[in-house]
């Protein structure tokens, strides 16, 4: 029997659960879910770790939602990782500088403004900045490494809010309390909400294998979460914690001090040991690929380990229709468990906007391993990378996504070895990809920017039988074996960039930034287009069994049925390439926050040969056919806007849709 438990803030934990006789917390409700129940949570502020101690079956779901209205709308329900702190007194020694003193009882068994971020891939080994934060209205203010700097406040140079900067707190943490001082910018603290961090997570299982759970339509904000590499426990203020099947939809997950949601690994197949001790004397790249083989040797829960790394235990997730904004790492980020899941239909912003530490794991969405995983129907936008593929993209599809306002770049992907498909997506910043990958197939796109592409033969990464986690070998990226068909080009002249991005022109300097790239990986930068895969043979000139032709250790390109204008230049060999002067198709940003852009269609564009699954062919490594996760045929039939391909045509956009159109982000689904 499927029962319906119910939370209020007028409920009492010793309640029943109904309707009328509501519990009080959101953790007592889950204490009593069984699979196939639903958690309902009626409007509030519920501040508390969600902590589920079951999950459900992939038939009988646990289900966490927020309460609907009678016109099927969710009621506000916000869970929050942070406390309210109204005890602010003056600070004596500068005037506008308050203070406030809380217990340490306040933060449980870890307390965040005792705990520095660090880890692998961290870059700043310097300075301590802390886990912890303070909140002004909702909005986090930026920690000062000194109470000088909440006295004499400087701007944060790379921070995307000069002025919000300004807004600064340093902390002290003594035995029994933690002092916190704060430059409110003016503002008397009595007159605003203050919260600070008090939790690590929002909702997290602290156990591993606790399966399909389904978390929608909330609120979810300020989680004080650690740095999350991939060689370490990926701690996010929402995520499934080494498990299956969870859905998260129609949410809005705000300010995790690092990862907003996390499909990412457990701790136990290594725990930040390249930076740990004595333990550092490997390099991060053997670290990882050890983590992968511990994570396939796991034996499971009947030998108190965690589940095996594979299909039938991790993985299989899906994100989809939330609004996922101010985290300082990453939106989403998953090493190996974000296998086999979705990520559709998010809108992604203001991820490392604040910009006062950096590391090699900084994206709108960072993967490794995203085998099988399907990234679609997502804008990403007023980030350092927009989507970061990173080690063992196989079987991989990136569609109909719109990317925009990347300070690095809108795609990078390295180090992987394919098939990964990349396909009817708007590349809007000035670096649309960075490529030191193999197998990539990119068809039916728009470039507004550069790509840059380099081999790297100084790491060795693993390829997967298809459809599977099992390593089936290594290999260093020899560069090549991609494939551009049925593109759209643009040059990049001030035209093609984001219009209301000036506080983003510092960025946009024609330099490139490869910053987390360990190696000898060096980019070349050459004009939008793809004559920067000039290096690369045809497949006619690659060499056979007696080494000879042009290509050397580079992997054979394929080029064909592209569009180039405005400057754009095509591969020095793609067989009548169309070069012209004026693009027929436009895309620019119509309004930068909300993620809409403006679509014009102008004129004739000649009409090119479809592109399928057996053109494609099958990528060098993996020998692994371009194809949907199960196996069958990619459908290519069907625009951007899913609109038919009537006559097939380069760029995202179908032949029947000419004039202007607008673009919108996904917002969640607020009614249900």
């Amino acid at each position: 029997m499927r029962v319906e438990l119910h939370v209020a803030k007028s409920g009492s934990d010793t309640a029943v659960g109904t309707v009328e006789d509501p519990l009080l917390s959101i953790g007592a409700a889950a204490a009593l879910a069984q699979p196939g129940d639903t958690v309902v949570v009626h409007e509030g502020v519920y501040r508390e770790w969600v902590n589920p101690p079951r999950g459900g079956t992939a038939a009988a779901p646990i289900t966490y939602q927020a309460a609907q209205g009678a016109d099927g709308s969710y009621e506000p329900v916000t869970i929050s990782g942070a406390e309210a702190v109204a005890d602010w007194r003056p600070h004596p020694g500068a005037a506008g500088v308050w203070t406030a003193t809380v217990p340490n009882t306040l933060f449980g068994e870890r307390n965040p403004y005792a705990e520095r971020i660090g880890g692998d891939w961290f870059f700043d080994r310097v300075n301590t900045w802390h886990t912890g934060e303070v909140y002004l209205d909702g909005k986090s203010m930026y920690e000062s490494l000194t109470l000088d700097g909440v006295e004499h406040p400087a701007a944060t140079e790379e921070s995307f809010d000069q002025a919000g900067s300004l807004l600064t707190w340093f902390c002290e943490v003594g035995d029994d309390a933690t002092t916190i001082w704060a430059n409110f910018g003016g503002a008397d603290p009595a007159d605003h909400e203050i919260e600070i961090n008090a939790r690590k997570f929002v909702f997290w299982p602290e156990a591993t294998g606790i399966d399909h759970i389904t978390v929608r339509g909330f609120t979810l904000t300020k989680a004080a979460t650690q740095w999350a590499p991939p060689t370490a426990l990926q701690e996010g203020l929402i995520g499934p914690h080494w498990s299956k099947g969870w859905v998260i939809e129609d949410n809005t997950i705000t300010d995790s001090k690092n990862v907003g949601v996390s499909l990412g690994k457990e701790a136990g197949t290594g725990q930040n040991e390249w930076t740990a001790g004595s333990k550092g004397d490997k390099g991060g790249t053997q670290r990882e690929r050890e983590v992968i083989q511990r994570a396939l040797a796991l034996r499971g829960p009947d030998a108190g380990e965690p589940h095996p790394w594979d299909r039938a235990h991790v993985g299989s997730h899906t994100v989809r229709r939330n609004t996922i904004q101010d985290c300082e790492q990453a939106g989403i980020v998953g090493h190996l468990g974000a296998a086999f899941s979705h990520i559709v239909d998010n809108h992604i912003a203001r991820i490392h906007v604040k910009r006062q530490w950096h590391g090699a794991e900084v994206a709108g969405i960072k993967l490794h391993a995203a085998i099988d995983t399907v990234i679609s129907g997502n804008t990403i936008h007023h980030t350092h990378r927009a989507l970061w593929l990173d080690w063992q993209a196989q079987g991989t599809l990136v569609r109909r996504n719109v990317f925009y306002a990347s300070t690095a770049e809108d795609f990078m992907v390295e180090v992987c070895h394919g098939p990964y498909l990349v396909d009817s997506n708007l590349f809007l910043s000035p670096w649309s990809v960075k490529d030191m990958s193999t197998g990539g197939a990119y068809v039916h796109n728009y470039f507004a920017g550069r790509i840059a592409n380099c081999t790297e033969h100084q790491r060795y990464t693993p390829y997967h039988l298809p459809h599977s986690t099992a390593v089936y070998g290594v290999s260093n990226i020899l560069g090549g074996d991609n494939r551009f068909y049925n593109n759209i080009f643009v040059g990049d002249g001030e035209s093609t960039r984001p219009q209301a991005e000036p506080a983003l022109a510092s960025f946009w300097n024609g330099a490139i930034d490869i910053d987390g790239v360990p190696g000898q990986a060096t980019f070349v930068p050459t004009p939008v287009g793809t004559s920067q895969y000039d290096a690369c043979p045809t497949p006619e000139e690659y060499p056979h069994e007696d080494g000879s032709a042009l290509a050397g250790p580079r992997l054979p390109v394929w080029v064909e049925g592209n569009l180039y204008a405005e400057g754009a230049e095509p591969f020095r060999a793609e067989p009548a390439p169309l070069v012209i002067g004026t693009s027929p198709v436009r895309v620019e940003v119509h309004d930068a926050a909300a993620g809409t852009v403006r679509v014009e269609v102008n004129g004739a564009i000649d009409a090119v040969a479809p592109v399928t699954t057996e053109r494609l062919g099958t990528s060098y490594q993996a020998e692994m056919g371009y194809s949907n996760p199960d196996g069958s045929d990619l459908d290519l039939s069907s625009d951007i806007t899913g609109l038919p391909r009537d006559t097939v045509v380069p760029g995202p956009f179908a032949a029947s849709a000419p004039g202007t159109s607008l673009l919108t982000a996904p917002a969640p689904n607020r009614r249900g």
